[in-house]
């Protein structure tokens, strides 16, 4: 590791002020992917500008029922939130799905959304990598691909990012709150990753000296039910090969919202508006399900060895969507037959 300086600030302006006048300078929360990078010797900052203590921790219900999530609220304690666990239940699942226990306790929302990829090349300076130094090449495309992307890729850069909690938070249409030089500003986080182009080395939109202060959360749709699945080679501590964030609401038997994003695939996560636009309106079966997720995944180009990503993301999808159409169902049963017993001891009385 590199030797570099170190300096603590006490507010989000101390913290900006502190990036422009530091060249080399990056925000260290938790340094839970930061650190590793630089033990590798990926990561080389001059300077770490702490932001740990800032007053940027707390989960707050917004007045119009969202929630604004400050970027140095760990993991952990963002899982276990009542809040989050009761209204955004695909949050709390996507969380829980990453790393062990103990890094959820150190780790933070800022630093989970600006995690790198953990492609095998960008991990290893002695091997070519765009990202790591743009033109030396990307050998994943011939090399070893089996974990990365099947969409949204190119001849530069095969990464995925690797980020349970983004895939949650594209599906919920989250927006990344920003504080830089500029000012403030605010970005979808359908947005904030960006697929790799010809500039890979640029994982996000988020500008030099800016820091990630907030996200927050529109207000749970009325009657909408969510769910978050991942797939991956061991049942703990390991990345997704595979995950889906879905968020659905259905009236009599119809899809009135849905929201679906891919983990495991892209260089972001990959929000798959072609199955929304499929589904809305269309009923709440099986069959429409998998028609839609074909038709997403109809513009994936898998590489050599990563071809089985397409149907295990099919199949993962239609299984999340299956299964909270199927609890919308028993709800709607449970709900009519309540409504008929009151409906009936009215009558008797």
């Amino acid at each position: 590791m590199r030797p570099f300086g170190y300096l603590r600030v006490d507010s989000v302006d101390e913290a900006v002020r502190a990036a422009a006048g530091q060249p080399g300078a990056q925000f260290l929360a938790g340094g839970t992917n930061l650190v590793d990078l630089m033990k590798l010797g990926v990561e080389a900052p001059r300077t770490l500008i702490d932001v740990s203590r800032l007053p940027l921790d707390r989960v707050e219900e917004l007045p119009d029922g969202g929630l604004r999530i400050g970027a140095t609220v760990r993991n952990a304690d963002l899982a276990a939130a009542p809040v989050v666990r009761d209204r955004y239940p695909v949050l709390s699942q996507a969380l829980l799905a990453g790393a062990s226990g103990q890094l959820r306790n150190t780790a933070t929302t800022g630093g989970n959304l600006l995690q790198r990829t953990r492609c095998g090349y960008f991990q290893d300076t002695a091997k070519p990598c765009n990202k790591r130094e743009p033109g030396s090449g990307c050998p994943a495309v011939d090399g070893a691909h089996r974990d990365l992307a099947v969409l949204g890729h190119s001849a530069h850069c095969v990464a995925t990012q690797p980020s349970d909690m983004a895939v949650a938070l594209a599906a919920l249409d989250a927006t990344v709150h920003l504080h830089g030089p500029e000012g403030e500003r605010t970005v979808p986080a359908t947005d904030f990753h960006r697929l790799p182009g010809d500039s890979p080395e640029r994982d996000t939109e988020i500008r030099l000296g800016e820091l990630l202060t907030a996200v927050e959360l529109p207000p749970p749709r009325a009657g909408a039910r969510s769910r978050y699945r991942k797939v991956r080679d061991r049942a703990s501590f390991a990345f997704a090969l595979v995950s889906v964030a879905a968020v659905l609401a259905v009236r009599d038997g119809v899809v009135v919202h849905v929201a679906l994003a891919f983990g495991g695939l892209a260089h972001r996560p990959w929000r798959a508006r072609t199955a929304e636009a499929a589904l809305h309106g269309a009923p709440a079966t099986e069959e429409h399900f998998a028609r839609a997720a074909a038709a997403e995944l109809a513009a994936a180009a898998p590489l050599r060895d990563n071809g089985f990503k397409v149907p295990l993301a099919q199949s993962l999808a239609v299984g999340v969507l299956t299964e909270l159409a199927e609890r919308a169902d028993r709800a709607d049963r449970a709900d009519r037959a309540d409504r008929a017993g009151r409906a009936g001891r009215a009558d008797n009385g």
